[in-house]
């Protein structure tokens, strides 16, 4: 079967923040930034125990890592951290 049918869509995230773009950067993987363009970080889901957690990373300016800033049960909370 051909790659393309077998890819998940990228999916806008669940909710939405005053000041912040959530943009899809892969399936269940959005990254934030702000108005002016800047990444802030990356939002990932996954399900445990059949319910969606939201894990929050933020971009360290002037490095490549990624620092964990935690995990959430809902997208408002995982967004919530980089206001």
């Amino acid at each position: 079967m051909h790659a393309s049918v077998l890819a998940r869509p990228r999916e806008e995230f669940p909710a939405e923040v005053r000041g912040l773009r959530l943009v899809a950067a892969a399936p269940d993987v959005w990254r934030v930034t702000a108005r002016d363009g800047a990444v802030l970080g990356h939002i990932d889901r996954t399900i445990v125990d059949g319910s969606p957690r939201y894990r929050a990373r933020r971009r360290s300016p002037g490095r490549t890592t990624l620092v964990e800033l935690g995990e959430f049960w809902n997208g408002r909370d995982a967004v919530d951290v980089f206001r």
